[in-house]
Protein backbone atom coordinates (compact mmCIF):
# COMPACT_ATOMS: atom_id res chain seq x y z
CA UNK A 1 0.00 0.00 0.00
CA UNK A 2 1.34 3.83 -0.56
CA UNK A 3 -0.02 7.08 -0.14
CA UNK A 4 0.86 7.68 -3.55
CA UNK A 5 4.30 7.78 -1.99
CA UNK A 6 7.85 6.03 -2.71
CA UNK A 7 7.54 4.35 -5.76
CA UNK A 8 7.70 0.43 -4.73
CA UNK A 9 11.57 0.90 -5.22
CA UNK A 10 14.27 3.71 -5.89
CA UNK A 11 14.33 3.11 -9.43
CA UNK A 12 10.53 2.42 -9.74
CA UNK A 13 7.84 0.02 -9.03
CA UNK A 14 3.87 0.03 -8.30
CA UNK A 15 2.72 3.36 -8.93
CA UNK A 16 5.94 4.62 -10.78
CA UNK A 17 5.37 6.69 -14.23
CA UNK A 18 2.20 8.04 -15.50
CA UNK A 19 0.23 4.89 -15.52
CA UNK A 20 1.02 4.04 -12.32
CA UNK A 21 -0.22 7.46 -11.07
CA UNK A 22 -3.59 6.94 -12.80
CA UNK A 23 -3.82 3.41 -11.20
CA UNK A 24 -3.07 4.98 -7.43
CA UNK A 25 -5.97 7.57 -8.03
CA UNK A 26 -8.13 4.78 -8.85
CA UNK A 27 -7.94 3.24 -5.37
CA UNK A 28 -10.82 3.80 -3.03
CA UNK A 29 -8.47 3.16 0.41
CA UNK A 30 -12.06 2.87 2.10
CA UNK A 31 -10.42 1.28 4.98
CA UNK A 32 -7.58 4.15 5.28
CA UNK A 33 -10.21 6.91 5.28
CA UNK A 34 -11.72 5.16 8.28
CA UNK A 35 -9.38 3.77 10.66
CA UNK A 36 -5.91 5.87 9.24
CA UNK A 37 -5.68 8.77 8.03
CA UNK A 38 -8.62 10.90 10.51
CA UNK A 39 -6.52 9.78 13.05
CA UNK A 40 -3.06 11.01 11.60
CA UNK A 41 -5.48 14.23 11.88
CA UNK A 42 -6.23 13.93 15.18
CA UNK A 43 -2.55 13.14 16.03
CA UNK A 44 -1.83 16.26 14.49
CA UNK A 45 -4.57 18.41 16.05
CA UNK A 46 -3.20 21.11 19.05
CA UNK A 47 0.35 20.50 18.10
CA UNK A 48 0.15 22.58 14.70
CA UNK A 49 -1.01 25.84 14.28
CA UNK A 50 -2.99 27.81 11.33
CA UNK A 51 -0.34 28.42 8.93
CA UNK A 52 2.85 26.27 10.29
CA UNK A 53 4.42 24.06 7.66
CA UNK A 54 3.26 20.83 7.72
CA UNK A 55 5.17 18.42 5.34
CA UNK A 56 3.17 15.34 3.66
CA UNK A 57 5.75 12.76 2.95
CA UNK A 58 4.56 10.82 0.16
CA UNK A 59 1.89 12.56 -0.82
CA UNK A 60 1.06 10.57 -3.99
CA UNK A 61 -1.88 12.46 -6.19
CA UNK A 62 -3.05 14.79 -2.91
CA UNK A 63 -5.75 14.00 -1.51
CA UNK A 64 -4.72 13.18 1.93
CA UNK A 65 -2.69 16.69 1.84
CA UNK A 66 -5.55 18.45 0.45
CA UNK A 67 -7.61 17.20 3.26
CA UNK A 68 -4.74 17.57 6.04
CA UNK A 69 -5.37 21.38 4.82
CA UNK A 70 -8.42 21.88 5.30
CA UNK A 71 -8.57 20.02 8.71
CA UNK A 72 -5.58 21.26 10.28
CA UNK A 73 -5.47 24.37 8.98
CA UNK A 74 -1.84 24.24 8.04
CA UNK A 75 0.09 25.11 5.37
CA UNK A 76 0.81 21.86 3.67
CA UNK A 77 3.86 20.57 1.65
CA UNK A 78 3.73 17.98 -0.33
CA UNK A 79 6.67 15.89 -1.25
CA UNK A 80 7.43 12.50 -3.37
CA UNK A 81 9.64 10.77 -5.47
CA UNK A 82 7.36 10.58 -8.47
CA UNK A 83 7.05 13.97 -10.79
CA UNK A 84 3.81 12.16 -11.99
CA UNK A 85 2.22 12.09 -8.54
CA UNK A 86 2.96 15.53 -8.31
CA UNK A 87 2.19 16.44 -11.52
CA UNK A 88 -1.29 14.86 -10.68
CA UNK A 89 -1.74 16.24 -7.25
CA UNK A 90 -0.94 20.14 -8.52
CA UNK A 91 -4.03 19.40 -10.58
CA UNK A 92 -6.29 18.00 -8.15
CA UNK A 93 -5.33 19.40 -4.57
CA UNK A 94 -5.59 23.07 -4.57
CA UNK A 95 -5.42 23.43 -0.57
CA UNK A 96 -1.20 22.21 -0.91
CA UNK A 97 0.73 25.15 -0.96
CA UNK A 98 4.02 23.56 -2.35
CA UNK A 99 5.35 20.22 -4.24
CA UNK A 100 8.73 19.07 -3.72
CA UNK A 101 10.49 16.17 -5.51
CA UNK A 102 12.89 13.64 -3.57
CA UNK A 103 15.63 13.49 -5.81
CA UNK A 104 18.39 11.19 -4.16
CA UNK A 105 16.86 10.65 -0.84
CA UNK A 106 16.91 14.26 -0.57
CA UNK A 107 14.23 16.85 -0.67
CA UNK A 108 14.57 19.24 -3.17
CA UNK A 109 14.16 23.08 -2.16
CA UNK A 110 13.70 21.99 1.75
CA UNK A 111 16.00 23.59 3.96
CA UNK A 112 16.82 21.90 7.41
CA UNK A 113 14.38 22.31 10.53
CA UNK A 114 11.70 24.15 8.11
CA UNK A 115 8.76 21.91 8.96
CA UNK A 116 6.90 22.14 12.08
CA UNK A 117 4.97 18.52 11.58
CA UNK A 118 5.51 15.84 9.04
CA UNK A 119 3.21 12.85 8.30
CA UNK A 120 4.05 10.07 6.73
CA UNK A 121 1.50 7.80 5.13
CA UNK A 122 2.31 3.97 3.90
CA UNK A 123 5.43 5.15 2.63
CA UNK A 124 7.34 2.02 4.76
CA UNK A 125 5.68 -0.13 2.69
CA UNK A 126 7.83 0.92 -0.62
CA UNK A 127 10.85 0.05 1.10
CA UNK A 128 12.54 -3.29 0.53
CA UNK A 129 15.73 -2.39 3.37
CA UNK A 130 16.63 -1.47 6.90
CA UNK A 131 18.63 1.05 5.27
CA UNK A 132 16.16 2.66 2.97
CA UNK A 133 13.66 2.73 5.86
CA UNK A 134 16.24 4.57 7.95
CA UNK A 135 17.53 6.72 5.16
CA UNK A 136 13.39 8.07 5.10
CA UNK A 137 13.82 9.03 8.81
CA UNK A 138 17.56 10.61 8.34
CA UNK A 139 15.70 12.90 6.13
CA UNK A 140 12.40 13.49 7.28
CA UNK A 141 14.65 14.16 10.75
CA UNK A 142 16.29 16.76 8.48
CA UNK A 143 13.10 18.41 7.79
CA UNK A 144 11.57 19.12 11.34
CA UNK A 145 12.44 21.77 13.85
CA UNK A 146 13.55 20.20 17.29
CA UNK A 147 10.47 19.09 19.46
CA UNK A 148 8.37 18.60 16.27
CA UNK A 149 5.58 15.80 15.53
CA UNK A 150 6.44 13.00 13.56
CA UNK A 151 3.09 10.86 12.36
CA UNK A 152 3.71 7.86 10.85
CA UNK A 153 0.69 5.15 9.24
CA UNK A 154 1.40 1.79 8.69
CA UNK A 155 -0.46 -1.41 7.94
CA UNK A 156 0.12 -4.28 10.40
CA UNK A 157 1.74 -7.03 7.89
CA UNK A 158 0.43 -9.53 10.67
CA UNK A 159 -3.21 -9.08 9.91
CA UNK A 160 -3.03 -11.79 6.66
CA UNK A 161 -6.19 -13.74 8.02
CA UNK A 162 -9.01 -11.44 7.03
CA UNK A 163 -9.98 -9.45 3.63
CA UNK A 164 -10.75 -5.73 4.85
CA UNK A 165 -13.15 -3.79 3.22
CA UNK A 166 -10.33 -2.18 0.72
CA UNK A 167 -7.41 -4.45 1.07
CA UNK A 168 -6.07 -7.81 1.51
CA UNK A 169 -2.75 -7.68 3.36
CA UNK A 170 -0.35 -10.68 2.49
CA UNK A 171 -1.22 -13.98 2.04
CA UNK A 172 -3.28 -16.14 4.39
CA UNK A 173 -1.24 -17.87 6.98
CA UNK A 174 1.52 -16.37 6.12
CA UNK A 175 4.23 -14.46 8.36
CA UNK A 176 6.67 -11.48 7.44
CA UNK A 177 9.71 -10.18 8.76
CA UNK A 178 10.86 -7.31 8.24
CA UNK A 179 11.65 -5.85 4.87
CA UNK A 180 10.18 -9.22 3.13
CA UNK A 181 8.05 -8.79 0.32
CA UNK A 182 4.29 -9.23 0.54
CA UNK A 183 1.58 -8.89 -1.87
CA UNK A 184 -1.05 -6.49 -1.11
CA UNK A 185 -4.49 -6.73 -2.61
CA UNK A 186 -6.40 -3.25 -2.96
CA UNK A 187 -9.98 -2.60 -4.23
CA UNK A 188 -10.66 -0.07 -6.81
CA UNK A 189 -13.47 2.43 -6.93
CA UNK A 190 -14.91 0.42 -9.95
CA UNK A 191 -14.61 -2.52 -7.09
CA UNK A 192 -12.05 -5.00 -8.62
CA UNK A 193 -9.29 -5.55 -6.93
CA UNK A 194 -5.61 -4.56 -7.91
CA UNK A 195 -2.66 -6.63 -6.22
CA UNK A 196 0.79 -5.05 -5.72
CA UNK A 197 4.01 -6.36 -4.24
CA UNK A 198 4.93 -4.11 -0.91
CA UNK A 199 7.77 -4.75 1.81
CA UNK A 200 6.73 -6.11 5.53
CA UNK A 201 7.86 -3.88 8.49
CA UNK A 202 6.25 -5.29 11.66
CA UNK A 203 5.02 -2.23 13.63
CA UNK A 204 6.52 -3.83 17.23
CA UNK A 205 10.28 -2.45 15.31
CA UNK A 206 9.52 1.10 14.16
CA UNK A 207 10.32 2.52 17.50
CA UNK A 208 13.50 0.91 17.53
CA UNK A 209 14.32 2.43 14.06
CA UNK A 210 12.89 5.86 14.83
CA UNK A 211 14.95 6.09 17.55
CA UNK A 212 17.98 5.27 15.62
CA UNK A 213 17.15 8.24 13.29
CA UNK A 214 17.13 10.83 15.93
CA UNK A 215 13.72 10.56 17.12
CA UNK A 216 11.96 9.91 20.88
CA UNK A 217 9.01 10.00 22.94
CA UNK A 218 7.68 7.20 20.30
CA UNK A 219 4.35 5.94 20.35
CA UNK A 220 1.77 3.70 18.89
CA UNK A 221 -1.98 3.19 18.67
CA UNK A 222 -4.35 1.10 17.10
CA UNK A 223 -7.37 2.50 15.65
CA UNK A 224 -11.16 0.92 16.08
CA UNK A 225 -13.86 1.29 14.45
CA UNK A 226 -15.75 2.52 17.46
CA UNK A 227 -13.40 5.34 17.41
CA UNK A 228 -13.61 6.10 14.19
CA UNK A 229 -17.44 6.86 14.19
CA UNK A 230 -16.63 10.40 16.23
CA UNK A 231 -13.68 11.35 13.73
CA UNK A 232 -14.83 9.59 9.94
CA UNK A 233 -16.92 10.65 7.59
CA UNK A 234 -20.42 9.48 8.93
CA UNK A 235 -21.49 8.38 5.61
CA UNK A 236 -18.36 6.45 5.05
CA UNK A 237 -18.44 4.91 8.16
CA UNK A 238 -22.45 3.40 7.29
CA UNK A 239 -21.45 2.69 3.98
CA UNK A 240 -19.95 -0.99 5.14
CA UNK A 241 -20.33 -3.25 8.16
CA UNK A 242 -16.27 -2.94 8.75
CA UNK A 243 -16.69 -6.75 9.89
CA UNK A 244 -12.89 -7.48 9.63
CA UNK A 245 -11.87 -3.95 10.73
CA UNK A 246 -13.63 -4.60 14.17
CA UNK A 247 -12.35 -8.24 14.41
CA UNK A 248 -8.36 -6.86 13.90
CA UNK A 249 -7.83 -3.34 13.04
CA UNK A 250 -5.12 -3.95 10.08
CA UNK A 251 -3.77 -0.25 11.14
CA UNK A 252 -1.00 1.27 13.47
CA UNK A 253 -0.46 4.80 13.97
CA UNK A 254 2.95 5.81 15.62
CA UNK A 255 4.15 9.13 16.45
CA UNK A 256 7.30 10.85 17.55
CA UNK A 257 8.82 13.71 18.00
CA UNK A 258 12.34 15.16 16.47
CA UNK A 259 14.88 15.09 19.38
Amino acid sequence: MSNGSEEHSEEGGAWSGSAGAEAFAAVEAATDWLLGYPFVFEALSGRIGEDEVLVDYGCGPGRVADRAARVLGARVLGVDTSAEMLAMARSTAPMVAEFHLVRDGRVTGLPDGCADAVMCNHVLASLPTEEAVLGVFAEIRRLLRPGAPFVLLTSDPACTDLEYTSLRVGTAGASYGPGDEMPLRLRRTDGSWQEVLNHAWPVDRLPLLLESAGFRAVGQRRPTVDEASALADPELVERYPWTAERAAPPLVITSALAA
